[in-house]
């Protein structure tokens, strides 16, 4: 097809695509089905940016920041025998989907570990940051460590984070604005700690990696309500967002008492390549054997039952490449990790849209290898992290209209997420008013035996965690007009949170018209791979 470029600076222009022909179909992924869609002339398609170049020796880039870190001096100076070392290291939630072997935390953990026991450092642990998500699978861990530190730590020296152990835990203070800072008591009574961080989008490290990935349910809860989020404006940009503020003021208390030395990575947005590198190409640049697999593909997923289908799209690694590794100080380390972050993520856009289509993957943060992406995820893509992947101002202007594709199945993990299906089911139908929910019900999860058993010995996030989960999406609730579900399997689950239905592309774009007017400009986010937006 031929596609016009519309007036943008020219970062933006290969990015841009504004649709002038007749219809001319575009794909969104819609959980574990696709979505081929008709959208009208004029439409604005944002595509991603291509990838950026992976480095070629990660070994020796990592090696480079721990020996040039950012603020502080090198890893091996700090080192002497005898030390109480604790590595804390991000969980599994990112990145999305999961990368191929070796992990880029595995690298990082080898070399971190062999630099210890070079200079006798033997009281060493290891702990996975998980907050209140879930504890990792034994499996999960070992294939995001690799086999050599899962052999010579797992299971007394590598272990998850629990934020409910009352003999693991220690309050370190309060900030300047009351905010109560705790930490995990083997990291806090270490002579240092080394976070390791993947860095996926620019919420990820920086404070928050020990300010919240080693804290409990009484230290998130001070930041983590709907009033924070509403008046964050865009989480994307920690400058202006109240909830970074927060976990800034708790980091730095951390930071205070505890030494600690950051190692932060970029990845490139690189999701797809070999047999399916087609995906990565927008689809006016699809050559005929592109059209041909994609076609082959979508056959064969259409036919193939739920629970294999979804197994073979959990069990499919991206080819994420490292493109960047600092180390050092916190502050310092971060900035130079959300310029790159930014440098690969963000497009520029002339304007918001007064309609804003896009489909829902079938993988969040908080899904990973679960039975589904059940309806308060699919929320809180929706309203909280796609509706939020912005700088500056929203891609999607207030009152205006928002378009998505995903089934809404009634489908959920009671092993992973138990207190979500009571939170649905019981509280929504009460009142879908976050405030109220915060004030009358939180609390009572989060001190549920049952579920603070799930999540201290099974693999259950914390009973508090759904509530969460909801509060992510209430800017999204509040700065947006209609939500409209393109291919919902079902009437409740899209009317328990709100929104509406239609039946194809076409109606649901004419009932936003009904609401924007005729006049009204559409534009598509066009995900996977990851993209954030610079609206100007």
């Amino acid at each position: 097809m031929r596609a016009n470029r519309p007036r943008t600076r020219s970062a933006a222009r290969e990015h841009i695509v504004t649709i002038d022909t007749d219809s001319a179909p575009r794909i969104m992924f819609a959980g574990e089905n696709i979505l081929v869609a008709d959208l009208p002339v004029g439409t604005r398609c944002v595509y991603p940016k291509a990838p950026l170049t992976g480095i070629k020796n990660p070994v020796a880039a990592i090696r480079y920041a721990l020996n040039h870190p950012e603020g502080m001096d090198p890893l091996h100076s700090m080192l002497e025998p005898g030390m109480k070392v604790t590595i804390a290291v991000d969980d599994y939630s990112v990145p999305l989907p999961m990368m191929r072997t070796p992990d880029i935390r595995q690298t990082m953990l080898e070399i971190v570990c062999e630099m210890l026991a070079d200079h006798g450092v033997d009281d060493v642990e290891i702990i996975i940051a998980t907050c209140l998500h879930r504890r990792l699978h034994d499996w999960e861990i070992k294939r995001m460590v690799g086999p050599k530190v899962w052999r010579d730590y797992w299971p007394d020296r590598l272990y998850n984070h629990d934020a409910c152990d009352p003999d693991g835990m220690v309050v370190l203070g309060k900030t300047r604005h009351g905010e109560l800072v705790e930490t995990n008591k083997r990291a806090a009574d270490s002579d240092l700690c080394i976070y390791v961080n993947i860095n996926l989008v620019p919420m990820n490290g920086g404070q928050k990696s020990m300010g919240v990935g080693l804290c409990g349910y009484e230290s998130l809860k001070s930041h983590h309500t709907p009033k924070t989020i509403v008046d964050s404006d865009s989480f994307m940009d920690p400058s202006v967002s109240p909830l970074a503020h927060s976990i800034g003021r708790i980091g730095q208390v951390v930071e205070d008492n505890i030494k600690v030395f950051h190692i932060e990575t970029v990845l490139n947005n690189r999701m797809f390549d070999g047999p399916m590198s087609f995906l990565m190409k927008k689809e006016d640049d699809f050559t005929e054997a592109d059209r041909l697999k994609f076609q082959g593909m979508k056959w064969a997923l259409d036919r193939m039952p739920y629970a294999a289908r979804r197994e073979l799209f959990m069990r499919t690694p991206a080819a994420y490449e490292l493109i960047a590794c600092y180390a050092g100080a916190c502050d310092p380390t971060h900035e130079k990790t959300l310029a790159k972050s930014y440098e690969q993520y963000c497009v520029e856009v002339e304007g918001p849209a007064d309609i804003l289509i896009t489909g829902i993957p079938y993988i969040s943060p908080y899904n990973v290898n679960s039975k589904a992406l059940n309806p308060l995820l699919v929320q809180v893509l929706a309203l909280g992290y796609f509706y939020h992947m912005y700088r500056k101002q929203s891609l999607l202007k207030e009152g205006g209209v928002l378009i998505i594709s995903h089934p809404c199945s009634d489908r959920w993990d009671p092993v992973h997420h138990p207190s979500y299906i009571e939170f649905f089911n019981r509280l929504l139908p009460e009142t879908k008013d976050a405030y109220e929910l915060e004030k009358k019900y939180q609390d009572e999860f989060a001190y549920n035996p049952t579920y603070v058993e799930m999540y201290r010995r099974g693999n259950a996030y914390h009973g508090a965690h759904p509530f969460y989960m909801y509060y992510w999406g209430q800017r999204g609730r509040e700065k947006v007009g209609p939500v409209i579900v393109v291919g919902a399997d079902n009437e409740s689950v899209p009317a328990m949170l709100g929104w509406e239905t239609a039946g194809s592309m076409a109606e649901a774009i004419s009932m936003g018209q009904s609401s924007m007017g005729t006049s009204a400009q559409n534009t598509m986010l066009h995900q996977p791979p990851l993209l954030m937006t610079d609206v100007v």
